[in-house]
């Protein structure tokens, strides 16, 4: 099955956090609430404005991206839970 994002949403992979540092410390509860990081897996094509145009999002397939940890829906497609969420609700991109 496949389901393309509409409008201003994205549809992105999580990046799974590491909950133990290499030295085998547990990370403290604070810790884990800094923002979460994923992967875009697909865009959609932009919200219209009044006239009718579209404008392509800041982001694109296959960036790094950050988020909050109460944003979004989680959904499965073919076996994987997929978060889709509004380009409003991202708060950066990583840059090479």
């Amino acid at each position: 099955m496949t389901i393309k994002p509409l409008h201003n949403h994205v549809f992105i992979s999580r990046i799974a956090r590491e909950t133990v540092s290499k030295g085998g410390f547990l990370f403290a509860d604070i810790v884990l609430k800094a923002p979460e990081e994923g992967t875009v897996l697909a865009v959609g094509e932009g919200l219209p404005n009044d006239d009718g145009v579209s404008y392509p999002l800041d982001v694109k397939v296959g960036d790094r991206v950050l988020f909050g940890q109460a944003v979004g829906s989680d959904i499965k497609i073919d076996g994987k839970t997929v978060l889709i969420l509004k380009e409003s609700d991202l708060l950066g991109v990583y840059e090479d």
